[in-house]
Order: C-alpha cells, then sequence, then structure tokens
C-alpha cells in the first residue's frame, strides 16, 4: 500500500506524539480545516436540517393519523407535549456534548431512549453548531492541545544522555 491511500484528513501512522480524535462527518480535517473541511461543514448543516424538517413532516404525519383515529383531543395533546419536552431534553444534552465529555456516562446512557424520541432537537443542535464549527471541534482541540503540550514537555525535559550529565568534572564520594 503506497502512503497516499490513507483517507484525507487522518494523521499520518508514524507521527510522535498524540492525534487528533476524529470527529462523525469530519474524521480529522478539523485539526487544520484542510480536506473539504468547510464543504463538510456546509454538508452536515444542511443536511441536519433537511433531516429535522423531513422528521417535521413525517410527525405532522403521524398526527394527523392520529386525528383520523379520533383517539382524542387528550393524546394529541400528550403526543404533542412528549415530542416537545423530548426535543427540548435532546437539544440541550446534545449541545452540552460538543462542549464537554459526560461526567456520567451511565445516565447519558439511560438518558438514550428520551433523546432518541427527541431526535428532531438533536438534529437542530448539530445543525445549529455546524453553522460556528464542526459539532464537538472546540472540545476535542482544546483535548488535543493540552495532549500536545504534555507531549512537548515530557518530551524537553528526557531529551540528552542522563549519564552524560554526572559527568560535571568532579567525582563522586565511593560507598564504603
Amino acid at each position: 500500500m503506497s502512503e497516499n491511500s490513507a483517507a484525507p484528513g487522518t494523521p499520518p501512522a508514524t507521527a510522535p506524539g498524540p492525534q487528533p480524535e476524529p470527529i462523525r462527518f469530519f474524521g480529522t480535517t478539523w485539526a487544520d480545516h484542510d480536506g473539504g473541511y468547510g464543504l463538510r461543514r456546509v454538508g452536515v448543516a444542511v443536511g441536519s436540517l433537511a433531516a429535522a424538517v423531513a422528521s417535521c413532516f413525517l410527525l405532522r404525519f403521524a398526527y394527523e393519523g392520529l386525528e383520523i383515529a379520533e383517539v382524542g383531543s387528550f393524546v394529541g395533546i400528550l403526543v404533542i407535549a412528549m415530542f416537545s419536552i423530548c426535543s427540548a431534553i435532546a437539544f440541550r444534552k446534545t449541545w452540552e456534548g460538543f462542549a464537554a465529555r459526560p461526567k456520567d456516562p451511565v445516565r447519558e446512557d439511560s438518558l438514550r431512549g428520551l433523546k432518541s424520541i427527541g431526535f428532531i432537537g438533536s438534529l437542530l443542535a448539530y445543525f445549529v453548531r455546524s453553522l460556528t464549527e464542526a459539532p464537538g471541534e472546540k472540545l476535542r482541540r482544546t483535548e488535543y492541545e493540552t495532549a500536545r503540550v504534555r507531549f512537548e514537555k515530557r518530551r524537553s525535559t528526557r531529551t540528552g544522555n542522563p549519564a552524560a550529565r554526572r559527568t560535571s568534572g568532579r567525582k563522586r564520594p565511593k560507598r564504603g
């Protein structure tokens, strides 16, 4: 395999130090904003907005199905309230996920069903965030820069031969 066969935006395997973490739809193009990063952001924004609009139409058809079935206004209100509340919670949790890693992964797993019901909120959060950056880019950039600084610091303190530092011209006393 040639060295050019890697996907765009993936770091070379032999690069020393920490590597940027890939982001869905962006790979590692977010690190240097190369490999079609701008087009990917536009594509993600348009795609997530189109998916949210299509999902709203789908929910509208489902609601009309409930009206045709004449289940009553109480059930209709419950369905609207459920999707509204779940979408708001999904938006907030998705938005928070772009800024910080979850503190309690077990709790995040328990909210997975609620976030899947409120999928429109997640799609809208993805759309709004992709207008300014790749979703999760700021978090990963902060982590990546911190890891690079730590790596460079560790690397700079270990340069040179430690045995050569002991020969400063004085003799070490013998142990008896």
